[in-house]
């Protein structure tokens, strides 16, 4: 019976498992950090020795039932799903670097300038970033610079309001964990004070008071406050590259220069990163499959008659 009751823990802990081993698949370096980290925490608790003592179901029950269901009482259901697509999104995939976008931002405007406004709308159906879709699709559809900013401006600010949403989210979870951590250890308390004279029943109930308080700093500390971090500082990375998408775009419609954007494209980046040439009419041709012009043969020019 007891197994019977164990079962669907144990296959919620498996699906956990096997959530955090594809979030880290994007960057393997992550992963040998986050192991790594994981093995030295790991071992202060092994190397005492007793680590049953340290797995309380009834202590894990309260934080977890608590810090959900307060977070169910803040926020709601859907909510709560949203932040785990957002988490779910933020660790699978990987974010442009701002000089690859801006490599791209310099070809489509030397593009625009070689074939025209209508021929971005190729790459609008091609590229993945759902940011410079839209951006792209107001320029073929040909609306004015001052909408376009508008429609672009409005789009990043409720971005980062429903960004600033999940964080705060996973924030509050942190602040309840340890309160919850504290509601464990007060159960664990009365147990042990209703067994005063059993020695046995003691032994029974200081695990609880004692780990609750643990698994509520520890869940705090080493996960929601993380994955809160981890959300804001992707969320400045893709204000980062939707703030450089809308300059382009903006240069673009006003048929700017691509090497005068290249230049202040460039400004975005750290100074690493600056180095080379982006505007190269060989390689936007090879990129685009731009037929070089024929160039003309210069009319023969007739020799001249000298009168006698």
């Amino acid at each position: 019976m007891r197994m019977d009751r164990l079962r669907p823990l144990l296959r919620s802990m498996a699906k956990i498992t096997d959530c955090v081993s594809t979030l880290w698949a994007v960057d393997r370096r992550n992963m040998t950090g986050l192991a790594f980290c994981v093995f030295l925490f790991a071992s202060g608790f092994v190397i005492p020795g007793h680590v049953g003592l340290y797995f309380n179901l009834a202590g894990l029950l309260i934080v977890l039932g608590g810090t959900f269901g307060a977070a169910l009482v803040c926020f709601g259901t859907e909510r709560l799903f949203i932040v785990y697509k957002v988490l779910m999104t933020s660790y699978r995939t990987r974010v442009k670097e701002p000089e690859e976008l801006v490599q791209i931002l310099v070809d489509l405007s030397v593009k625009s300038r070689l074939r025209g406004l209508l021929s971005l709308q190729e790459d609008e159906n091609e590229t993945s970033i759902l940011f410079l879709r839209r951006a792209l699709g107001f320029l073929v559809d040909a609306y004015p610079g001052h909408q376009i900013k508008e429609f672009l401006n409005t789009e990043m600010y409720f971005f980062r309001l429903r960004r600033e949403k999940s964080e705060r989210v996973l924030s509050t979870m942190a602040e309840t964990c340890p309160a919850f951590g504290m509601v464990g250890s007060v159960v664990g308390l009365i147990s042990m004070l209703v067994g005063v004279g059993d020695s046995s029943a003691i032994l029974a109930t200081v695990p609880i008071a004692l780990t609750s308080t643990l698994y509520g700093v520890v869940l705090a500390n080493f996960f929601f406050l993380p994955f809160a971090a981890n959300i804001r500082q992707r969320t400045d990375r893709e204000l980062l590259l939707q703030k450089i998408i809308t300059d382009s775009v903006l240069a673009i419609e006003s048929e700017v220069n691509p090497r005068v954007l290249e230049m202040k494209l460039k400004s975005f980046l750290t100074p690493s990163s600056r180095q080379g040439r982006l505007v190269s009419l060989k390689r936007i041709q090879e990129k685009f499959k731009i037929k070089p012009r024929p160039t003309e043969p210069l009319p023969a020019q007739r020799p001249s008659v000298q009168h006698s």
